[in-house]
């Protein structure tokens, strides 16, 4: 019989074939359980729980260690979607007091992929969070009834106080573009909104533990995983020290009660801000626990926008305040001295233009030009800067050498506050103007920008800001609002002095208009007995009624305290703005108000300006 040498090699490569495919499983495998991260993790999800340890979020105190917010206890209900089982529906609503339909509506957004990046139905998703310790206790004692559901205790923020809620700010459960824009947070984290919860989040949060538990294959525990050696310890947050004086802010915030408005106070020497009250304020309460987002949506529709940060976000005319901005460029650039007299015919009239003024003395030189509060002067000055064609050659290059000192001094950029949301006001140049006009403008067309009006706006910090630069005679510190951050040192950004363009004579001599203007000129009321309080008044033109303001510092040569003062609507510099500046910055000096003044503090508190809004 003849051998068929062709079947022969056929089984040889059948038997090759087959070992070659037995090999390529083999090694397919041998990279699933040892190189793929992916079936590691996998396999991890089915074998291991791993329990969040959230840590305790850092603490806040004032500028004196008064404690302003802190944590106290609450719990999170989390569910395992693989482990449950026989779930009864209606005993579970019953028990955490939810209805049928938040039930499932809770469940599809569990497992919906795009609302919840991370789901997996072996890793624990947060169901209900901030649960009382009634609530978690009620539900701990049936728990056992509801396979797949945990009980995980985490901390939530308490206020001590119901003030400084702008500076603040709270805490609330993360978004879709939190989650994606850092891979620390996961659906159900939180994280800080606002104020300094949201600029100091990454120092507050601290850093996550894990707890590894140990299942078997129906998904019981066994306990921990090799007795808790790859277990991480939660790391808590850092402490804040705030610069804040609590007690001065809750006087502004009474202050400003049925009023919109504002008032900032810094100390110079530092840049440390000492108050920041935006009325009308909340309750930082109102932003705790399961009902802060319909308590958030309420603040959002109040027409009153009591969530506006107006110390910060709030562009104003400066008025009045701004002149002392003129008087200082003046004198730097040469256009007067201190001695320059111009004349006020109740006003700065000229090619029938009219600037119009209160009544005064006439002519005057610079420092009662400031006590009084005179228009046409800082007119004059202007027009005398805008129109030198001999020194600038142009207007627009005097224009932007006018615009250059403005921002030298903290004007037309945000200042750096470590507070988001900060504008940056509006100082215009000579494009927008050529933009404006055509081409064709002068310095009366842009007069009204030498006495606050017209095209430029400032925040109530800018305005602040500037009375701290007069106090320190020519430099400020970036205002901040935190002083110290336990166990890592401040960003130098909120040492550095900025230098302006003014030489600092010329600081003194808009000093002794100031201190002028308290003793004998428009700011007689924040006259204190035994302080020296240098002050400017601002009565900023409005459709409607003129806003109050007032800027100042104490005392003269020591100054503690600058402060700025704006109530819209509210008339006179004097009706408004000088007395609570007087009242805000006695308070902080002697730590507390006389009798007489605290009569007077009552009587501004009880004050109502009539906004045409619903009473609050």
């Amino acid at each position: 019989m003849e051998h068929n040498y062709d079947l022969e090699k056929r089984k040889y490569v059948i038997a090759g074939a087959v070992v070659c495919i037995v090999l390529v499983y083999l090694l397919r495998l041998l990279s699933l359980q040892i190189m793929s991260e992916d079936y590691k993790k996998n396999a991890d999800s089915n074998a291991f729980l791993k329990k969040i340890q959230y840590p305790s979020r850092g603490i806040i105190y004032d500028r004196n260690g008064e404690l302003l917010v802190y944590n106290q206890p609450a719990y999170d209900i989390t569910i395992v979607m693989k482990e449950v089982t026989q779930l009864d529906t209606m005993d579970l609503c019953r028990t955490l007091k939810i209805t049928p339909d938040y039930l499932r509506r809770r469940l599809a957004e569990i497992k919906d992929r795009r609302l919840n990046p991370g789901y997996s139905p072996y890793t624990n998703q947060i169901f209900l969070s901030q649960l009382s310790s009634e609530d978690c206790g009620f539900f701990q004692e049936k728990l056992f009834k509801f396979p797949g559901f945990y009980i995980q205790r985490r901390t939530v923020r308490q206020y001590n106080h119901s003030s400084g809620a702008h500076i603040l700010g709270d805490v609330a459960e993360v978004s879709k573009s939190d989650i994606e824009n850092d891979d620390y947070y996961i659906a159900g984290d939180f994280i800080g909104k606002l104020g300094v919860e949201r600029s100091y989040e990454k120092q507050l949060r601290g850093e996550k533990g894990v707890e590894i538990l140990l299942r078997d294959a129906r998904g019981r525990i066994q306990g921990k995983y090799m007795n808790g050696k790859f277990d991480k310890a939660s790391v808590p947050g850092k402490d804040l020290k705030l610069s804040l004086d609590i007690n001065l802010q809750q006087l502004g915030e009474r202050l400003l009660e049925g009023k919109i408005g504002s008032i900032v106070a810094i100390e110079p020497s530092t840049g440390e801000v000492l108050c920041l009250v935006s009325s009308p304020t909340y309750d930082p309460h109102l932003m705790i626990g399961r009902d802060r987002g319909k308590n958030h949506l309420a603040l959002a529709r109040d027409p009153w926008k009591p969530l506006l940060n107006r110390a910060i976000m709030g562009a104003y005319p400066p008025g009045s305040t701004f002149k002392t901005t003129q008087a200082l460029t003046f004198l730097q650039e040469g256009v007067i001295t201190t001695s320059t007299p111009f004349p006020c015919s109740h006003g700065f009239v000229f090619r029938g233009l009219r600037v119009g003024c209160h009544a005064h003395g006439s002519p005057l030189p610079l420092i009662p030009a400031i006590a009084t509060s005179c228009n046409g002067y800082f007119c004059w000055g202007l027009y005398y800067m805008i129109g030198s064609r001999q020194k600038y050659g142009t207007v627009q290059k005097a224009m932007d050498t006018w615009r250059d000192y403005m921002v030298s001094m903290g004007f037309g950029y945000p200042l750096g506050i470590d507070l988001p949301g900060e504008k940056r006001g509006m100082i215009p140049n000579s494009k927008y103007y050529d933009k404006a006009y055509r081409g064709s403008w002068n310095g009366l067309t842009i007069i009204s920008i030498a006495i606050g009006q017209g095209e430029v706006t400032a925040t109530p910090l800018q305005i602040a800001n500037l009375g701290a630069t007069i106090a320190n005679r020519g430099y400020y510190v970036t205002p901040h609002v935190v002083k110290e951050v336990s166990g890592e040192p401040l960003d130098t950004v909120y040492s550095q002095r900025h230098y302006t363009m003014v030489d600092k004579v010329h600081y003194e001599e808009v000093v002794q208009g100031m201190r002028s203007a308290v003793l004998g000129g428009t700011c007689r009321m924040a006259n204190l007995p035994d302080i020296e309080v240098c002050g400017k008044t601002g009565t900023a033109q409005n459709r409607g009624k003129d806003h109050s303001a007032f800027m100042g510092f104490a005392p003269m040569n020591d100054p503690k305290i600058a402060i700025a003062v704006y109530v819209e609507n509210g008339g006179w510099g004097a009706t408004y703005g000088v007395p609570i500046g007087r009242l805000m910055i006695e308070q902080y000096l002697k730590g507390k108000l006389s009798p007489e003044d605290e009569e007077m503090a009552t009587e501004i508190q009880n004050r109502r300006i009539d906004y045409g809004l619903q009473e609050r």
